[in-house]
């Protein structure tokens, strides 16, 4: 074989960080040896993988092409290695999950996984979707769970599990206690909400299709909890997972409101990129998510 594991890793990292220096401080090399081992790969298939652009090593269309079966291959390595080691136990993950799948359901899977798989480790990113998505799409995360709807041609996208968006008030907010409301109480409101980019803001726009325009958007905050907050404060009224709010309900610091000719009903998403190699810690980690979604909707389904 004309090529070593160690090419294929300098030229990922030198793909990443598009340059020799920071690739080979991220593999401990000296910068020396990273340059080598590039000039020797790419002088032994008489190819060139990257553009100079300044201090910048950018990746040329050759090199994009070659990148994703790089990923690949080095994944299949990485488990093999963990198959040696540990003797059959499941190696690290990298999982990326959206706000409200992080906070609120990665963590219970995570912890079912870990006893589930013994030696196994779990790297969890909580991030928005399009954040999570950029990264699996960049090969730095094995795997997405996203609550947007997404359309990409390097992403294989798997339905998990329904989800339903909840209107929300303070006690004290006028449209407390209303049965139903209209539409012209929606455009009349302030709102507090997400911002755009996360999966819980393209629910909300998709269900307020045509309206969107007209609405009042006071505050747009990233962080669930801090919209929760702003609205018991008076502020405005909110619109998130009712995963998020099913202990504020209880405790009756916020109120749920209701819209029912509007579809608040979305889905959760698995993402991964097409060409990434699916080991076996991956498809353990999607058929424990898919179990516990099953359990979890069942139990604490739309309609509770």
């Amino acid at each position: 074989m004309h090529f070593t594991l160690r090419h294929i890793e300098v030229f990922l990292a030198t793909a990443w960080h598009e340059n020799v220096s920071q690739a080979a401080e991220s593999l401990s090399m000296s910068q020396s040896a990273a340059s080598a081992a590039l000039k020797e790969f790419e002088q032994r298939f008489d190819m060139q993988l990257f553009d100079r652009v300044g201090k910048r090593l950018q990746l040329n269309d050759f090199g994009k092409s070659l990148r994703p079966r790089a990923e690949a291959l080095l994944s299949q390595a990485r488990e093999f290695e963990q198959l040696l080691l540990h003797q059959g136990e499941a190696g690290e993950i990298k999982v990326g999950a959206t706000l409200t799948i992080g906070n609120y359901l990665a963590v219970p899977i995570m912890a079912e996984y870990m006893n589930r798989y013994p030696g196994a480790k779990v790297k969890l990113i909580v991030e928005n979707t399009s954040s999570i998505t950029q990264k699996v799409r960049n090969f730095e995360l094995d795997i997405g769970l996203i609550e947007g709807e997404l359309q990409d041609d390097a992403l294989t996208v798997i339905p998990w599990r329904d989800d339903e968006l909840s209107l929300f008030c303070a006690p004290t907010h006028p449209l407390a206690g209303r049965p139903t409301l209209t539409d012209e109480d929606l455009i009349s409101a302030d709102w507090i909400l997400r911002e755009a980019g996360s999966g819980t803001r393209q629910g909300f726009n998709r269900a307020v299709y045509g309206l969107l325009p007209q609405l009042r958007i006071r505050l747009q905050l990233q962080h669930t909890e801090a919209i929760k907050r702003a609205v018991e404060a008076g502020l405005g009224i909110g619109c998130l997972s009712k995963i998020t709010l099913q202990e504020a309900f209880r405790r009756g610091s916020l109120l749920p409101l209701y819209a029912p000719h509007r579809d608040w009903m979305r889905r959760f998403y698995f993402i991964l990129h097409k060409q990434k190699y699916r080991s076996a810690g991956i498809n353990n980690w999607i058929n424990l998510c898919q179990e516990e979604g099953a359990d979890s909707f069942s139990a604490y389904g739309p309609d509770q």
